[in-house]
């Protein structure tokens, strides 16, 4: 219900207990519909002339478990992919010392509530936008220190190299202004414009070094926390041209300064088609253009087309840097799946260079719905780690999705890894529910067996969250 629904209820009440005088003084209220003239519906609070959306979300995640050896892990099951380091899987104590025995856990909190202010202007919509966050992940590994990440510290809360001070701030996440209807300027502090899309995979079980850089293709690992420095502080527009076409344009990381490692400002530029079944974009970016020495640039393009009972994936990136050493890197996917009545077949290929070497992989699966509600999923990928120069990896599963009530879903894995130095068995099982009202909440548990490294591993996520709009 609406914040002005319940106040215009509340006033109404109160006029007609007071006398139809003050009934007939409700006509001051009607600016309250601004928001309806807007179009703008959910949690809002109308003034003569702005809406306000309150929108927002807490999470909570508790993990326990003999999942990770150490701060600097080195012993954990191993894929190399070059992107991002590689894909890792759960291992106990090494062996190495009574600690090794001991247990490790993680808590974890993410929150965060968004403005948006509207009002009508004779350019369009004028927008100002506030959100603020919190993320705050404790972890203990062996009984031992605990380690700090956060809001002010990474997202992911991963520094498990030292100690840190203590948990994440309330921190301004967004807190931009903008303008307009089919074309849009932006400017402040925000996301990325940038279009990395159109490029996952359609099989089962994710190709590994699509896994490793959030499903897709990337332009690898250039100056920036992520391949290329992007959001920050910004100045963007965005333009829809109609018959499904929008262009994009923008000034992202003007905070940053001139260093080895990251350019001065970044110069991205988008290109992007979505209509009939059909989705595509370019991405360009170019970071350095503050300073005009441009350090490092990438390509990003993705085709995603659904044509009757058959799908198509094609994507491929490429970056460039010139911080020594020079890299050229590039990064290509393609897959398809066909859908027959009661079952899916997926296959997917992909390769990434980094300018030296040149990694493959391939992967495959078959999705069977066995009864309503009921899934059966079987698939395996390979990947060559020659980058690495460690030979074949390669993975088998199978795995079982059953809807067991209208709110409560079942999922169960079990698996086989090799990584052509050593092998692990994992199995995993998880009960999720969501009963609505923006609540979801979730409990799973994963053993993987002993490896040459690593002693049986054994963990228990739990996950809490509401989301409001």
């Amino acid at each position: 219900m609406k914040i002005r629904s319940l106040l215009l209820g509340s006033v109404a009440a109160a006029g007609l207990s007071t006398g139809g005088a003050f009934a007939a003084d409700l006509g001051v209220l009607t600016s309250l519909d601004v928001c309806d003239a807007l179009g703008l519906s959910g949690l809002t609070i109308s003034s003569d002339t702005n809406c306000l959306q309150i929108t927002g979300e807490v999470k909570y995640k508790f993990v326990w478990g003999d999942y990770i050896d150490d701060p600097l892990e080195t012993d954990l099951f191993h894929v190399y992919t070059p992107a991002d380091g590689g894909l890792n899987w759960i291992g106990g104590g090494s062996g190495a010392g009574p600690a090794d025995e001991n247990q490790d856990w993680q808590s974890r909190f993410d929150a965060w509530i968004k403005f948006v202010a509207t009002a009508d202007s004779d350019f369009g919509p004028a927008k100002a936008v506030l959100k603020l966050k919190q993320v705050t992940d404790a972890r203990v590994v062996n009984e031992g220190a605990r380690f700090y990440g956060g809001s002010t510290t990474g997202d992911e809360g991963t520094n498990l190299g030292g100690a840190v001070n203590g948990p994440g701030s309330v921190v301004l996440d967004e807190a931009y202004v903008s303008i307009g209807d089919s074309t849009v300027i932006m400017a402040g502090k925000k996301g990325s414009i940038m279009n990395k899309g159109d490029d996952e995979p359609l099989t089962w079980l994710d190709l590994f070094n699509s896994e490793d850089v959030d499903r897709g293709v990337s332009w690898g690992p250039l100056p920036g926390t992520d391949g290329l420095d992007d959001g920050g502080m910004v100045i963007q527009v965005t333009s829809d041209l109609g018959n499904g076409f929008t262009v994009s344009a923008g000034l992202e990381k003007l905070d940053n300064q001139q260093q080895p490692l990251e350019g001065a400002g970044t110069a991205v530029g988008v290109i992007a088609y979505a209509g009939e079944g059909i989705s595509a974009h370019i991405t360009g970016a170019a970071a350095g253009v503050l300073d005009g020495e441009v350090e490092a640039w990438g390509v990003h393009a993705g085709f995603a087309g659904t044509f009757d009972n058959f799908k198509v994936v094609l994507a491929g990136a490429f970056g460039h840097d010139d911080v020594a050493p020079v890299t050229d890197y590039w990064n290509v996917l393609a897959s398809a799946s066909a859908t027959f009545d009661m079952f899916t077949l997926a296959a997917a290929f992909e390769a990434v260079d980094n300018g030296v070497d040149t990694d493959l992989g391939a992967g495959a699966s078959a999705s069977f719905a066995v009864t309503e509600g009921v899934t059966v999923n079987v698939g395996g990928r390979w990947y060559q780690q020659n980058i690495a120069n460690l030979g074949d990896a390669w993975q088998v599963a199978a795995g079982v999705s059953a809807a067991v009530t209208e709110s409560i879903t079942v999922t169960g894995e079990i698996g086989f890894v090799d990584n052509s130095l050593d092998d692990i068995f994992y199995g995993s099982a998880k009960l999720a529910w969501a009963p609505g009202g923006g609540y979801t909440s979730s409990i799973k548990g994963t053993v993987t067996s002993e490896t040459n490294g690593a002693d049986m591993g054994y963990k228990i996520e739990t996950e809490f969250k509401k989301t409001f709009e």
